[in-house]
Order: C-alpha cells, then sequence, then structure tokens
C-alpha cells in the first residue's frame, strides 16, 4: 500500500493518506449507533466497503479533496446507506404489470390468501404433520392434502384415485419413471420430447430415472400404430407429455388419449401423462378451451398422471402425482419419494389452495380470479390510473394477457394496458426506474411505450402505482418532451 502511494500524484497520494481507518470510523457515536440496530460485524462490513470505494475512486481520479471533505464530514450517511444494501431483502415483492399471469421469473402463480394463513398457522409452531392424531401414532404427511385431493377426485366421479405430492412436477416424473420403467424402455412421441425454462429436457430426465426413450412418429405427425410398432418386451410404460411452451400447427396428428389408453389395456401396458398444467376445473369457463385438467386424464383411464402445483393449480411450487392406487403405492415406497417430498409449509399452502376448489370459491384463488376478470374492469382500472399520471401521456389500449408459465401453451385473454409515453427519457429508462421502486413494478415495452396491463396487478396496488408514477412523472427528465 505504501509503495502504491508514493508512486501516485501528491495531490492524490495525499487523499489516501486522509482516508480514516476502519476502527476510526466504527467509534464514530453515529455509526457506533448502527452497529446497536444491525450489528457490529454488518456495520463492519459497510465501513470497509465504503472507504475500499474511496479509494477507488482517489485512483481513479474521480474524487477530489472538496468531495472528500464532503464525506469526511459526515460518513456516517455512507455507511448507513451500504447497511441498508447488504441488509435488503434479496427476494422482494413486486408488482406484476407485464401481461403474463403464470410468469415463471416472478413465483409463477400467486398464493391464496387462504394459503397464507394456513402456512402462518402451520409453520409458526408446531403440526401434526405426521402424527396421526386419532389414534396417537406416527401417520404419513401426504394424507393431509390428500384428503382433500380424494374428494375433488369423486366429485369427478373418480372412485379409484390416489394421490401423492412432491416438490415439482419435474421431480414427480423422476420419480414416476425410475419406479415404473427403470432398466425398460418408455415409447414417447418425437412431438412431445420438450425443453421447458432452464434447459430442462424431458430426455435428460429419462435418462437420469435410468429408463431408456423409444421415440416414435415425427415432429409433427404421430399414430397410435407408432407406439404399437415399438412395443417390445423391454417396453414397461407409454408416455404422454404436455407441450407445455409451444404449439405445432398445419400438418399435425396425435393419438387421442383414449387410443393410448386402449393400446395400453390391450398390451398390459400402463399409460402415463405429463400433464404439467396442472388444472383442476374446466378451464373453458375461464377464458381458457381446449385444456385438459387432472381429472379429465384420470376418467379416460391413464394410469398415471403428473402436474405442477404452482401453474393452472394456483398453488405453491408442488408436483402431484394421481393414479392407480396400486401404482401410487409403489412410488410412495420408492426411496426418492423421501427425496423429494415436500415439507409443512408446501402441504399447508396446498390445502389453504384446495380449499377453495372445495367450496368452488375460485374468486379466492388469484390465478382464476385473474383469468375471468371482465376486460372492461381492466379498462376502468387503467383509465382511473391515467388520469393521475398526464404527462406521460397515458392512453388505454387494447392488449391480451398471457397465461404463461409453461401451462396453455399460447394462450391468452383479451385485456387492456395502460401506455405511456415518457418523452426523451425513453420507454427503457421509464421500464428501469418502475423496477427500482420500493416495490418494483415490471412492465413490459411495446412500440417506445410502456405497457402496464392491470390484469395482473391486484386492486389494492392500484393506489401505490399512482403514487408511484405521479413521482416519476415529476422528473424533468421524464417530463420534457410531454
Amino acid at each position: 500500500m505504501n509503495s502504491a502511494v508514493e508512486s501516485m500524484p501528491p495531490s492524490r497520494s495525499g487523499l489516501f493518506r486522509r482516508l480514516p481507518s476502519v476502527d476510526e470510523v466504527l467509534r464514530l457515536e453515529t455509526v457506533a449507533a448502527l452497529g446497536r440496530d444491525s450489528g457490529r460485524q454488518t456495520v463492519a462490513e459497510a465501513v470497509r466497503a465504503v472507504i475500499d470505494d474511496l479509494r477507488e475512486k482517489i485512483a481513479s481520479g474521480t474524487l477530489d479533496g472538496a468531495g472528500l471533505d464532503d464525506v469526511l464530514a459526515d460518513p456516517a450517511a455512507l455507511v448507513a446507506e451500504r447497511v441498508r444494501r447488504l441488509t435488503a431483502w434479496s427476494l422482494r415483492p413486486v408488482i406484476n404489470a407485464g401481461g403474463v399471469i403464470i410468469q415463471t421469473n416472478l413465483g409463477r402463480s400467486p398464493l391464496p390468501v387462504a394459503a397464507l394463513d394456513r402456512i402462518v398457522a402451520c409453520a409458526t409452531g408446531y403440526s401434526n404433520l405426521e402424527t396421526d392424531l386419532v389414534r396417537g401414532e406416527r401417520g404419513r404427511r401426504d394424507d393431509h392434502a390428500g384428503s382433500m385431493l380424494d374428494r375433488l377426485a369423486r366429485r369427478n366421479g373418480l372412485t379409484d384415485v390416489a394421490t401423492i405430492v412432491v416438490n415439482n412436477n419435474a421431480s414427480a416424473v423422476l420419480l414416476a419413471l425410475a419406479e415404473l420403467a427403470r432398466g425398460g424402455e418408455v415409447i414417447v412421441s418425437r412431438g412431445e420430447l420438450v425443453e421447458i425454462g432452464g434447459s430442462f429436457r424431458i430426455p435428460d430426465i429419462m435418462e437420469q430415472s435410468g429408463a431408456h426413450l423409444r421415440e416414435v412418429g415425427t415432429t409433427n405427425r404421430t399414430r397410435v400404430a407408432d407406439y404399437e410398432r415399438a412395443i417390445t418386451e423391454n417396453t414397461r410404460l407409454l408416455l404422454r407429455v404436455h407441450r407445455s411452451n409451444f404449439e405445432i400447427t398445419g400438418f399435425t396428428e396425435q393419438p387421442a388419449l383414449s387410443e393410448l389408453v386402449e393400446l395400453g389395456r390391450r398390451r398390459g401396458l400402463p399409460v402415463m401423462e405429463d400433464l404439467g398444467s396442472g388444472a383442476l376445473v374446466d378451464m373453458a369457463a375461464f377464458g381458457i378451451p381446449s385444456e385438459p385438467s387432472l381429472y379429465e386424464s384420470l376418467r379416460a383411464g391413464v394410469s398415471v398422471v403428473t402436474c405442477s402445483g404452482d401453474k393452472l393449480l394456483g398453488g405453491p411450487q408442488a408436483g402431484l402425482i394421481a393414479g392407480r392406487p396400486d401404482l401410487i403405492r409403489r412410488l410412495r415406497s420408492h426411496p426418492l419419494f423421501r427425496a423429494l417430498r415436500v415439507d409443512k409449509m408446501c402441504y399447508a399452502a396446498l390445502e389453504g389452495t384446495l380449499a377453495g376448489y372445495l367450496a368452488e370459491r375460485y374468486d379466492e384463488i388469484p390465478l382464476l380470479r385473474m383469468l375471468r376478470l371482465p376486460p372492461e374492469e381492466v379498462a376502468r382500472r387503467c383509465g382511473t390510473l391515467a388520469a393521475a399520471v398526464p404527462a406521460l401521456r397515458p392512453e388505454v389500449v387494447p392488449t391480451r394477457t398471457m397465461v404463461g408459465g409453461g401451462a396453455a401453451p399460447g394462450k391468452s385473454v383479451p385485456s387492456f394496458a395502460l401506455a405511456l409515453s415518457p418523452g426523451s427519457c425513453g420507454a427503457q429508462d421509464l421500464a428501469r426506474r418502475l423496477r427500482a421502486l420500493p416495490v418494483p413494478v415490471v412492465s413490459r415495452i411495446e412500440e417506445d411505450r410502456v405497457l402496464l396491463d392491470l390484469r395482473t396487478v391486484d386492486e389494492e396496488d392500484d393506489a401505490y402505482l399512482a403514487r408511484a408514477l405521479a413521482g416519476l412523472e415529476s422528473d424533468a427528465v421524464i417530463g420534457e418532451g410531454a
């Protein structure tokens, strides 16, 4: 350090010598007070970072003597800001105005209030997670959500179905293939070998499970005869995979699920469907036709169905495996089941979500409430927000809200968005400023305008949006040219 300082110009080396030590700063009463609130080690870490920043600025010539005087007059201000950054939560709530309902990057489906209540009730103390309170014996954790899913199955005309829960749908597929097809072949259409977010590929999961992939048909056309010709003494399973994030259109063909089920019955093979999206009700009532539900697949005779808990089901991250009780018992006994099981908070959240389905109070499930929100109601809210920010040249424009999240590929519902033209600062800068708010707002950009789709925004957040936009509107840079 001394040789480096000596090699600097005299004025700059003098600035280095004026920098206080960490201990000197920590002894200041204003800084010591920060330590009492945030912990001395955290404050010491912040002080070291501040001094390192000052050293870098001096070395680069961006901090002169006058600037250093200002800093040293009140170093606690810089330290407090660094402490705030060090102690800020990494995982934070955001407002999703981007127009994608099941937004994977934003945590997929928001949970119902009832799910949050169940988490608080069961996670802040002890619970009967694996205790049978009637018999006073050890119980099974999956009995909790399982009993509710059994009731839903019976309402859908299914009396011989069992369900278990693991930590996501990829885990569900892995467990099912590992138990039902390890060492054997699984026949699947080439048009269903999907890759979803994070470079997750169905063939990779099959490889990890120990099952061997047998591709049939072509990318756009596969017939039931293709499956039948591929069956050998090594075949263990017929697999149907939901195309979760893409569509094949044009000259296409896919066997009906009933055809695969009939083939499986004739050849003594179970049929498994990776349904992915996890709908529990007829989604046509929510503006999404032709999206199969879990119970439709089971009524069609599929042996095992897997799906997600945080897509069209609208609950926590989980993987549901439903099907023939004898096969589900095998999966429950597999060593992987323990490794992939979920905790008490997931079961509590799942119970809170399923309660809305059992009571048919679908508006209590945020995902379903957003889907069936009338477009004219979204337009009304956009108009109210527009009146609060005239300088941003707001315009209420028709749009479509995507379902997203690897569910209902290509499906969207009609909506409205507030389009903002921020003047010379540009749409990219306004979008950045929105993300930098205390509660970040995620938007989208079209034709150099920032769009806020309020279908994916809770109405209670409209007032915050109005205040935040009004604050940004008053910025001369944004207002320029408006």
